[in-house]
């Protein structure tokens, strides 16, 4: 049995009781918080709920490795009525933000994987949730998309994650907030000031602020004959800020990815282990995905940042941690749910949806 097909919404009252009482077992709350919970998810199960989802054209991912794509599985095993358009299909005319997105569906296979109705134009206030799921760059025209999914969440859709907290959260900056849990930091433009991070770190690691993937990541060592060119460049001649890092040697066992759901934890990480001769674990840069349960260190560093994003509404996010130091905290479309998933026989994007049908019966 796949990890998306044990996890079906039940389409009858007798399982719609049954399927509440499981989410609910585990949690230390009397009979009559046990009883209103219940209540409010056989509510929620006698609706369809409408998922639209902003994310990349779903031809050019890679559905055995891409995180959405689990979720869209579970969705639909949900019997959800699913629907994907990117960024420029959205659009605000007369008082309201419509997308021209496509009926999607989706099938857990190597072949005819998907597919799609035609395209019409779906009114984002007719939709119950809706999941941006846009890849980096974090650039303008991802904000101008932020501020239109703003305008729905303002008639009472349910955006994941919070537009708002999309743009406050910059995957680099963010971590800053928690100046005890990172490595030795510096962030600027100014060469001279970088240089003399370097200088004093030794072996730090420059890198961009709007990138992914390991785009534009550099590992450089006081004396390095190149530093000024790549400096110059990340810049842009110092005018663009960028952050260095002091390099943390711990790489050489994995950057690990940590999923968190509304704050919590999945109980494992994926370790991203360098490919031979190189410093970076980014799987798109090579690096081998190698599952490992959390560590008492992995679960002080989300203790500690968990108060934040429930407060931000930051429900699925992928905290970045190598060694003992948070080194990102990824909030635009975190990845690694297909690996843990088949490591680990688990369903995350299960246990992300538990939460969002939970949301939306508590509102």
């Amino acid at each position: 049995m796949s990890p998306t097909s044990y996890h079906t919404a039940p389409p009858r009252t007798k399982e719609q009781e049954l399927y509440a009482q499981i989410l609910v077992a585990s949690r230390d709350i009397n009979a009559y918080e046990y009883l209103h919970l219940n209540l409010l998810l056989y509510n929620v199960f006698m609706q369809k709920i409408v998922l639209a989802v902003l994310m990349d054209d779903i031809a050019s991912i890679n559905q055995k490795k891409d995180s959405t794509f689990a979720m869209l599985l579970e969705a639909q095993c949900r019997r959800w009525e699913v629907y994907t358009f990117d960024s420029s299909d959205m659009f605000y005319k007369e008082g309201k933000v419509l997308a021209n997105a496509c009926k999607t569906y989706v099938s857990d296979s190597d072949s005819d994987w998907y597919r799609v109705e035609k395209q019409q134009t779906l009114p984002l206030a007719d939709v119950d949730v809706i999941f941006m799921r846009k890849d980096p760059p974090f650039d303008m025209d991802y904000i101008y998309a932020t501020y239109l999914l703003e305008q729905a969440e303002n008639i009472g859709v349910m955006v994941i994650n919070k537009p708002s907290s999309l743009r406050d959260a910059n995957e680099k900056l963010f971590a800053l907030n928690f100046s005890d849990c990172i490595p030795k930091s510096l962030v600027s433009c100014n060469k001279n000031k970088l240089n003399g991070f370097i200088n004093n770190h030794k072996d730090v690691v420059v890198k961009p602020l709007d990138g992914m993937g390991g785009l534009d990541i550099h590992k450089l060592k006081a004396g390095d004959s190149n530093i000024d060119k790549v400096l110059s460049s990340l810049t842009n001649q110092g005018k663009r800020y960028i952050m260095a890092q002091k390099f943390l040697p711990a790489i050489k066992h994995g950057d690990k990815r940590i999923l968190l759901i509304n704050g919590k934890p999945i109980e494992y990480a994926l370790a991203r282990i360098p490919a031979k001769g190189d410093f970076k674990g980014n799987l798109a840069a090579g690096a081998t995905g190698v599952g490992q349960p959390l560590s008492e260190r992995d679960r002080y560093l989300c203790k500690k940042i968990a108060p934040t994003l429930i407060d931000k509404e930051l429900l699925f996010v992928g905290l970045d941690v190598i060694g003992d130091y948070i080194t990102e905290i990824n909030v635009t479309s975190p990845t690694g749910i297909r690996q843990l998933d088949k490591q680990f026989g688990i369903n995350i994007s299960a246990q992300l949806l538990d939460a969002i049908e939970e949301k939306l019966a508590l509102r």
